[in-house]
């Protein structure tokens, strides 16, 4: 997926590009700058307007001010967060076990 994990197109004809990058990691394991870098880079050959990284765990300090620098615009969703909006936007998940 060249780091990417989908996109957002933000109006019917395409033009504002918002891509993703889900990823899962256990709760002890931190999302560090360099992931965050790629991520970017490939935003750069993208071509994207702006990114959305979340990930089921949390970002070090380091990874977070990159991101808050990173053109193009970078949110950062850690797990927390991502629970919380899947709460108010009413996301219901099932506990599977494969």
């Amino acid at each position: 997926d060249n780091g990417l994990s989908g996109v957002i197109r933000q109006d019917p004809l395409g033009l504002v590009r918002i891509y993703v990058q889900a990823n899962q990691y256990e709760a002890s394991t931190a999302v560090g700058r360099p992931e965050i870098q790629k991520f970017v880079e490939a935003l750069h050959e993208a071509r994207a307007d702006g990114g959305i990284f979340a990930t089921t765990s949390r970002f070090t300090p380091e990874a977070v001010a990159y991101a808050y620098n990173a053109v193009p615009r970078v949110v950062l969703i850690d797990g927390p967060a991502l629970s919380d909006l899947m709460i108010r936007k009413n996301i219901r998940c099932v506990d599977q076990q494969t």
